[in-house]
């Protein structure tokens, strides 16, 4: 039966694991000096290694040999690889994480090692197991029987109890640099007698995001399915990627505004394969490139690219605007972000197309009149009602009597300074990132701003529900900022374009009878 590359090539001895150099320098001394615990907590992302460096430890306390352990080549070593040894059990805690299964486990405990010196029990995914389970394990975890030892891998390490933590040596596993990755794969290569493009392998390496696991998948798709050599093109074929051609073409027509091709040429490339989330992360990627080329001498240590490809980009860099390009990673960052909660991620690609092809000087002048800021028409009316509620009471005891209490309230309003909608953003931001992008590229604007309310008007449906979302935040950070209780009133505004967020203070000099009036327009409205 075929095996996958990362089954076939995965390390038997600690000087074939790629990067993790700290933890295989911490386990090799412990099993010279033979001072290895009882119990390891593995940490780390996906595809690091985590699996694999259990097993070579349980090789290490069961090994025969006399020198270097483990050797790979003994018995117990050979029997362990091949997942026959009677005395390692891997368990998963995804399917086997009730009491009843931790329960089984303590019994097994007592017994001694079979064939090997040491018993050894490998639990993958353990933060899978329930509460109940994890009782239930703490006493055995923290004073197993002799000759048995726990070695626990989690790829979330925050949803372990501290009971847990702390009965264990913690050890992290870091993402796997680029590098190591691609000259891992190139020895794989060689060894199958496949050849690979250098710019393919940095491709690949670059793709596999850390994860030696993830590489290894791609590589063994690309060989499979290539039939010569593989190249570059292979490569981005296989990744559903349009490729520097259609990035560089795609980036030009929105930065010379060309709505209508740019939506073309995006249906062609989607039509052609490319996957629309893959697309965003490499055009996110294309722009980096040409945020580096204007400051780096030397692009090459920094780009997986070809020579040909850095000149055009560079060429392109020279065409385009510094802010463009910053605007561009942010637009694209934030629409991928929402793409991996979405079901349609084509249509946020259209809409921060749409949205970074669109002129912005213009997008003032798109504004709806209709929707001017009450403040401006408010003044009109109330003159001529101002004066006799004024001059009626002579005495001022009654007047005052009369007065509801809310009345002597909008006194106050001619010391209301006026409200910072971006800083009442940035401040709802720092405890839900996601509200930082009502601010991105004008998505919403503060249209009105009352002794109780503030208004403020969006543009899209993605963006009205993030408001909603984070309404508490945002009335918590504009009641701060106000120093008085406001509440948030949100409106869509579909036929209007994003128009420049200017703040709009309450009126200063208001009577009290126009500062009623526009309070019950904003509460009835």
């Amino acid at each position: 039966m075929y095996l996958a590359l990362y089954r076939r090539f995965r390390p038997e001895t600690f000087d074939r694991v790629l990067g993790q150099e700290h933890i295989v320098k911490i386990l090799m001394n412990q099993l010279r000096s033979e001072s290895v615990g009882h119990a390891y907590l593995f940490c780390g992302t996906r595809g690091t290694g985590k699996t694999t460096m259990a097993r070579l430890l349980a090789k290490g306390v069961n090994c025969l040999s006399e020198g270097e352990k483990p050797c790979g080549r003994c018995a117990h070593c050979i029997a362990i690889r091949d997942g026959v040894f009677v005395d390692v059990i891997e368990i998963d805690a995804a399917s086997n994480n009730g009491v009843e299964n931790i329960r089984e486990l303590r019994e097994s405990v007592k017994y001694p090692p079979s064939v090997g010196r040491r018993k050894v029990y490998i639990v993958d995914e353990v933060h899978m197991l329930s509460a109940g389970a994890f009782n239930a394990l703490l006493k055995t975890l923290e004073e197993p029987p002799e000759n048995v030892m726990f070695v626990l891998a989690t790829t979330e390490r925050q949803k372990l109890p501290a009971t847990i933590l702390s009965r264990c040596l913690r050890l992290d596993f870091k993402r796997v640099p680029a590098e190591t990755v691609k000259r891992g794969m190139r020895d794989i290569c060689a060894e199958l007698g496949v050849g690979i493009a250098e710019d393919a392998l940095a491709l690949l390496a670059s793709n596999a995001d850390g994860s030696v696991r993830d590489g290894l998948s791609l590589l063994d798709q690309c060989v499979s399915g290539a039939a010569g050599e593989i190249t570059r093109d292979t490569v981005l074929e296989l990744l559903g990627s349009p490729g520097e051609d259609g990035l560089v073409a795609l980036t030009d027509m929105i930065f010379g505004g060309d709505i209508a091709g740019a939506l073309r040429l995006l249906d062609r490339l989607l039509a052609e394969g490319a996957d629309e989330r893959q697309l965003m992360k490499d055009w996110i990627e294309h722009f980096r490139n040409l945020m580096l080329l204007r400051h780096l001498k030397k692009p090459q240590e920094s780009l997986n690219m070809s020579v040909e490809n850095i000149e055009r980009l560079r060429a392109q860099s020279e065409r385009l605007t510094p802010a463009f390009v910053n605007d561009g990673i942010f637009a694209l960052a934030g629409a991928l972000n929402d793409a991996r909660q979405s079901m349609q991620p084509r249509v946020l690609l259209e809409v921060e197309i749409v949205r970074m092809a669109s002129p912005q000087a213009p997008a003032e002048a798109l504004a709806p009149p209709a929707k001017a800021p009450p403040p401006a028409e408010a003044p009109t009316p109330p003159p001529a009602k101002a004066p006799p509620r004024q001059a009626k009471p002579a005495p001022q005891a009654p007047a005052e009597a009369l007065a509801p209490p809310q009345a002597k309230a909008p006194a106050p309003t001619e010391a209301l300074a006026p409200l910072d909608w971006r800083v009442i953003v940035a401040e709802a931001a720092k405890k839900s990132p996601m509200l930082a992008r009502l601010t991105d590229r004008n998505r919403s604007a503060l249209a009105e701003t009352g002794e109780k309310v503030f208004v403020i008007e969006v543009f899209d449906n993605v963006t009205k529900q993030t408001a909603e979302a984070g309404r508490d935040l945002l009335e918590a950070a504009a009641t701060r900022s106000a120093g008085r209780p406001l509440r948030m009133d949100c409106r869509l505004n579909k036929g209007g374009s994003p128009r420049n967020p200017a703040e709009v203070p309450a009126p200063a000099a208001a009577p009290p009878q126009e500062e009623e009036a526009i309070q019950e327009s904003f509460l009835h409205e």
